[in-house]
């Protein structure tokens, strides 16, 4: 949580080794947690504001049980200084503003551009509406389970780590608009200054690689979601197709979205505009 880094300087930070190094370590975060969510029923009644009762004096914020699990978390978080690292973002911003921290403030390497980049509000969407529902729907002929009471808070615990996870995976994309901005810098000046996000969506896309690591993705679901104890009765732990679809359709458009806006806001404040 301290460090996203680990790395005395900024040119390290932004090598190609090292951010494939992340991004894989990353994939294999994300995918972990998943795994674990999966185990409980899609259990929809945490995701519904007001469907569980919370006397603690944020009712009238409209939170659904998940929210104000996740919301809290990032409160208590925020005091060990989660949201000083260049790689994590809130998803209620609001709530951490006057959060005291416990721990001394830490200074990180200065390696991306001030930007307000930030797609959390999307990414939660996304994996409350779309994600899950695929993810969850493990049983033999793709049914979904039926709702059990008695994993809500473990379901929600799941969810915070999903969430946080993906998060940091999709928002490394600035880490990589950065490298590749210092590779081809004329090449992107000119699409930034022509405010062409097409352009700059076109320049950073990579085919092959987007291919490499979903066929990778996929091999690992299959590989860790796999369960000895089930073998014979069509059910996994995970399958790995949702996983695919999930990166396919949420996270690699998301990084997109991340690395493009970053570019767009890359020259505010320096030589080139």
């Amino acid at each position: 949580m301290d460090s996203a880094l680990d790395l005395p300087s900024p040119n390290e930070a932004l090598s190609l080794p090292h951010i494939r190094a992340q991004l894989i370590r990353l994939e294999d975060t994300v995918l972990f947690h998943l795994i674990e969510r999966a185990q409980f029923p899609l259990n929809s009644t945490i995701y519904q504001p007001g469907a569980i009762p919370i006397d603690d004096g944020t009712a009238d914020l409209g939170l659904s049980f998940m929210d104000w699990v996740l919301r809290s978390q990032e409160q208590l978080q925020a005091k060990i200084r989660r949201y000083q690292s260049p790689d994590e973002y809130s998803f209620f911003p609001d709530a951490i503003i006057d959060v005291q921290l416990v721990l001394p403030a830490l200074k990180y390497p200065e390696v991306l551009y001030a930007n307000d980049v930030c797609v959390t509000t999307d990414l939660k969407s996304r994996y409350v509406e779309s994600i899950l529902p695929n993810v969850c729907k493990v049983n033999a002929g793709g049914k979904e389970r039926a709702e059990a009471q008695e994993n809500y808070g473990s379901a929600a615990t799941a969810d915070v780590n999903c969430l946080q996870s993906l998060s940091r995976r999709i928002h490394f994309g600035k880490f990589v608009a950065e490298s590749k901005f210092q590779q081809e810098t004329d090449r992107f000046v000119k699409l930034i200054k022509a405010e062409d996000r097409q352009g700059i969506d076109d320049a950073i896309t990579n085919s092959a690689v987007e291919k490499q690591v979903l066929e990778r993705l996929k091999k690992k679901a299959e590989m860790y979601g796999a369960d000895p104890n089930l073998v014979g009765t069509g059910v996994r732990k995970i399958e790995g197709e949702a996983v695919v679809a999930m990166y396919r359709d949420h996270v690699i458009p998301l990084t997109k979205e991340v690395e493009v806006e970053y570019l767009m806001q890359r020259l505010r404040g320096t030589e080139w505009e």
